[in-house]
């Protein structure tokens, strides 16, 4: 039984379990639709992270380089791959094409695949990858400007409205979620905050109040199980490149928002079960014997 936990917790929730009833030929016809489908999206993604900071329409303008402002043709358009086709450089005028823009659509595609694979063919994987989607632009949005839109985070929130009718996590549970991150990010914010501009006079917090509608936003949708284990590979990561940017540039100032980003995305799938797999372990350690034998179950 503690076994069978164990790897529960390393199988992204219970998706995985359907497709051992699809034939080979399914896979060949689906991966590559979901793959393609998820670049085509980070494509539009691109638009998204680089025209909303700046203000610019999202449908008016068609696509142009950021350098000569002539304008893409549809032979370059194609995600991924005009990039390479290209090598990187402007049709027009030679100029380099950061790969952040082929990275995001890739990146979109594979988390368009692993949504799937956790989750299986329904109706929450779609959920999923909206969610997914979301993060991408937000982590990249951030990382720029260390700045978050509202509207895009309440988007988040509004995915609890079909996601309530397609999953098992209980409206307690979102309820929980939504308070559970977001409250002590918020005191953690106010007490650095003040501390902060007690020593320096700088009016800067410790967290970001972008930050804590993020969490709040995503606890409503993913419930407390997901968002706690999230918040806390977020602030793990953070923290280990925070480390190495300090050392490096001396600077300690950066965006946290995308390593939430992170641990939401890894707290989506694996979230529920490892959180779930602790209260276990917290109910057995009463029991030394049992405490035992559920850990090394785990390290096999």
């Amino acid at each position: 039984m503690y076994q069978i936990c164990s790897l529960a917790a390393l199988a992204a929730q219970k998706g995985w379990k359907e497709w051992q009833f699809y034939p080979a030929k399914f896979f060949l016809i689906a991966v590559p639709i979901v793959f393609l489908y998820g670049i085509c999206i980070g494509s539009f993604l691109n638009v998204v992270i680089i025209r909303l900071p700046r203000g610019e329409s999202l449908i008016k303008r068609s696509s142009h380089c950021m350098t000569c402002g002539a304008k893409i043709r549809i032979i370059d358009l194609i995600p991924v791959f005009s990039w390479l086709f290209l090598r990187g450089r402007c049709h027009s005028c030679g100029e380099k094409i950061s790969p952040r823009y082929p990275i995001v659509e890739a990146l979109n595609g594979f988390l368009y695949l692993a949504c799937f694979a956790a989750f299986g063919m329904k109706v929450n994987a779609f959920l999923m990858c909206i969610f997914a989607s979301l993060l991408i632009c937000i982590a990249f949005i951030d990382w720029d400007t260390m700045d978050m839109y509202i509207p895009m985070l309440l988007i988040i929130a509004a995915l609890a409205i079909p996601s309530h009718f397609v999953t098992r996590i209980a409206i307690v549970d979102r309820v929980i979620g939504l308070f559970a991150v977001s409250v002590p990010f918020f005191l953690i914010g106010e007490i650095s905050g003040a501390f902060i501009k007690k020593k320096t006079g700088e009016k800067i917090r410790g967290i970001e109040l972008g930050d804590t509608i993020l969490m709040a936003c995503a606890g409503v949708y993913l419930g407390w199980k997901a968002v706690v284990p999230a918040a806390f590979i977020g602030i793990i990561l953070g923290a280990i490149v925070g480390i190495i940017l300090k050392k490096k540039t001396a600077e300690s100032k950066m965006a946290f928002g995308p390593f939430l980003c992170i641990g939401l995305l890894l707290g989506a799938m694996f979230g529920e079960e490892l959180t779930l797999m602790y209260m276990r372990f917290m109910r057995s350690s009463f029991y030394p014997e049992t405490a035992y034998i559920l850990l090394t179950s785990v390290l096999r």
